[in-house]
């Protein structure tokens, strides 16, 4: 008979990992009025109790290889020093720790409702109990034991298990810090398997993909200035203009990647001498293929390692706000990879993702669909949208691939697709997550802006959710980009049949908040580069460009679009930043460094962005002459006028304008400064009470041949 009160069954299921409550046994436990102790090591072959105050206590094996009890003489804190195959170490005792979270922490956990489950999950460097150590916390409902392992425990699941919460799973280990290398090895009836930490905040460099600790903790902000006005500078009367970068690609020295830090000093100082307010990164959650681009993520909560650890990234986007640029990020709750190592069957089922594949799985891009009616999926969404806003200051959310959440037929055919309750091809619980995701960043932190690509014609995207909208601040207008790319690759002789191709856009440029992109997806994949796009001419893509930055909408371009790189790009290797030193490249940039500029200083040109009273047509219909005309206005602003000849013919062409005087000829693609030939007006024009398409006044125009023009009243 034992003299101890402790069952050999459960003790051999904690020596083999088998027991499901490990701290039941484990630790210090008053039982029949006595203080019991056990503990285990499996590589331990003796055991002394080390009691805060007293002499060290020798414990009594068990039988059972590695575990040992001892009675103590009270309730006490401890430490256990070890002996084994010749060596010695002291710990503190894992199981002798109170738990971290707290009983409202599981409630809303449990509830689905935490709104910042990133505080409790994870891993959390802290002092416990007067202990430095880690905290970890996993939602695995279905497993029968979760244990953390890494170095610091030889990878073995029996040595920390962790106390079931729910089902939800924690423990406090001692002395683990920042930098520490762990995975979660998860037991279910499937077997046991190793993964990452879903609310991980650190990766180890692919092809490596475990999890590291990384305390978030004492982040040096500088930016208090820019976060206190950023609302001013993210609104529908605000100039936008974006510069997306894939940052892994946007420069290298050789073969290497830039550091965040290194990023922060040449990424920065580029866009703004560029002129552009903001700056948007395609996805850096941590993710395991680098020609996936970022888009298929497995840490959802870990900034990608690959240019630095998460402080320095904070100080990347310390440093763009000290210039005055936003910083946006896409962000991808649309689907996620099925590497082993990540979300996919967490606990042996289908815990993230759908059971079904006709809900779950993505044909196009071979990836998993969240369970956006789980609870827990959509406060583990939710959540992270609100982690990069608060623990890195970003200042918004641009979500990939709503179209493909919002339907749940989107590239399926009949038979392929699961309809709703109704019978329908909505998807009411992605929109649900999208329309919480919305109120709880836009409630939450002040300032922020979330921007949705779209390309369908769903209704009110960026409505107000209390409205029936979805609660985006603006949408993408794939629509305009489509149509006048495709304009834009018609030989100039043809383009009179395709005239509608650039006004069409106009018909409903007020039904959303639009964002004009030229993106990463226009410029890969056989698509060509814009310099392609427009046949190898500059010229085109100079007129092009203005158009763009003349037309209602906030904008976006991908980088190397700027200096119209000539070949697609390629996410292996750098920019061709030589070619930005070649005349008609540089004419480019110029011009759209430029284009910025005029955007940003004038109101006309984008306070009334999102709003019909900010245009008007003057001449929209010239399709023998493919000419385009209008005017932007703002109140209290002068007016500008925007003209554009979309045909190597220069033409001399009376343009009707609503006020008499002189107009400054405040932009001209044709300068001789962009690469053009210098054709223009000298500065101004002066205008004549000849009434002409519409308007009460007009004047005789020069416009160059492939070109735009703009005019300011004076």
């Amino acid at each position: 008979m034992n003299n101890f009160p402790f069952e050999h069954n459960a003790l051999t299921a904690i020596s083999e990992g088998r027991h499901s409550d490990p701290f039941a046994i484990l630790g210090l436990h008053a039982i029949a009025g006595e203080n019991w102790l056990c503990a285990f090591d499996p590589g331990a072959e003796a055991l002394f109790v080390l009691p805060a105050a007293g002499q060290a206590i020798p414990a009594q094996s068990t039988g059972v290889a590695g575990v040992f009890v001892a009675k103590l003489p009270a309730q006490t804190a401890y430490r256990l020093r070890w002996q084994g195959h010749g060596s010695q170490w002291e710990v503190d005792d894992p199981f002798g720790f109170a738990p971290v979270l707290g009983e409202l922490d599981e409630y809303l956990l449990a509830e689905g409702s935490h709104a910042r489950l990133w505080h409790v999950l994870g891993a959390h460097p802290m002092t416990h109990q007067g202990i430095t150590g880690t905290n970890f916390a996993v939602w695995a409902p279905n497993a029968t034991r979760v244990s953390v392992v890494g170095d610091f425990n030889f990878w073995d699941g029996r040595r920390a298990p962790m106390r079931q919460r729910g089902g939800f799973w924690e423990i406090f280990l001692p002395a683990v810090q920042d930098g520490a290398i762990y995975r979660y090895e998860v037991v279910s009836d499937q077997g046991a398997v190793l993964k990452s930490d879903p609310v991980g905040f650190g990766s180890e460099h692919a092809p490596k993909n475990a999890s590291v600790v990384r305390d978030l903790r004492g982040a040096d902000w500088s930016d208090q200035d820019w976060m206190q006005t950023r609302s001013a500078a993210q609104n529908i009367t605000a100039p936008m203009s974006i510069y997306e970068v894939h940052l892994p690609s946007w420069r290298r020295v050789g073969d290497r990647m830039l550091s965040y830090l290194e990023l922060a000093d040449q990424l920065v100082e580029y866009a703004a001498w560029m002129g552009f307010t903001h700056i948007e990164f395609l996805p850096i959650s941590e993710y395991p293929f680098d020609g996936s681009w970022g888009y298929q993520p497995v840490g959802l909560f870990a900034p990608t390692i690959r240019h630095g650890t998460p402080n320095e990234l904070r100080a990347l986007i310390n440093a763009a706000h000290k210039r005055g640029l936003g910083v946006l990020i896409d962000w991808v709750p649309g689907h996620f990879p099925s590497d082993a190592h990540g979300l996919a069957r967490f606990d042996g089922t289908a815990l993230f993702e759908h059971f079904d594949p006709k809900e779950g799985f993505h044909q196009d891009w071979n990836t998993l669909i969240y369970n956006y009616g789980r609870v827990e999926v959509a406060n583990f969404l939710v959540s992270n949208a609100l982690y990069w806003l608060e623990e890195y200051h970003i200042d918004g959310l641009r979500v990939d691939a709503v179209a493909s959440m919002l339907y749940r037929d989107y590239s399926r055919k009949d038979g392929e697709w699961i309809p709703n309750k109704d019978g329908g091809r909505e998807n009411y619980e992605a929109i649900a997550l999208l329309q919480r995701m919305n109120i709880e960043t836009y409630g939450k932190v002040d300032g922020i802006v979330t921007v949705a690509e779209e390309s369908t014609a769903f209704p009110g995207v960026s409505a107000p959710v209390d409205h029936g909208g979805l609660g985006f601040g603006f949408k993408w207008n794939m629509g305009w980009m489509n149509d006048t790319l495709r304009y834009m690759a018609e030989d100039p002789i043809n383009r009179k049949y395709h005239h509608n191709l650039m006004t069409f856009g106009l018909h409903y440029a007020w039904s959303e908040n639009y964002v004009l992109p030229i993106s990463h997806d226009e410029v890969v994949h056989g698509k060509g580069s814009m310099l392609q796009k427009m046949g190898g001419s500059f010229a085109n893509l100079r007129a092009y460009y203005a158009f763009m930055w003349a037309h209602p909408g906030k904008k976006l371009l991908f980088m190397g679009c700027e200096f119209a790189q000539s070949r697609e790009w390629n996410y292996n290797i750098s920019l061709d930043w030589h070619e930005a030193d070649r005349d008609e490249h540089r004419g480019v940039q110029l011009l759209v460094r430029y284009l910025n500029h005029l955007y940003t200083k004038e109101p006309a040109l984008h306070a009334l962005d999102c709003a019909p009273e900010g245009f008007e047509w003057i001449e929209g219909g010239d399709a023998e002459a493919s000419v385009f005309v209008w005017a932007r206005m703002a109140p209290d602003a002068p007016t500008i006028i925007c003209a554009t000849n979309m045909t190597p013919v220069e033409r001399r062409y009376r343009i009707g304008l609503p006020r008499g005087g002189e107009w400054a000829e405040i932009l001209n693609t044709d300068s001789a400064a962009y690469g053009g030939a210098n054709t223009g007006n000298f500065g101004g024009i002066r205008a004549e009470a000849i009434p002409h398409q519409g308007q009460p006044f007009s004047a005789l125009v020069t416009l160059p041949g492939l070109a735009a023009v703009w005019f300011k009243e004076i």
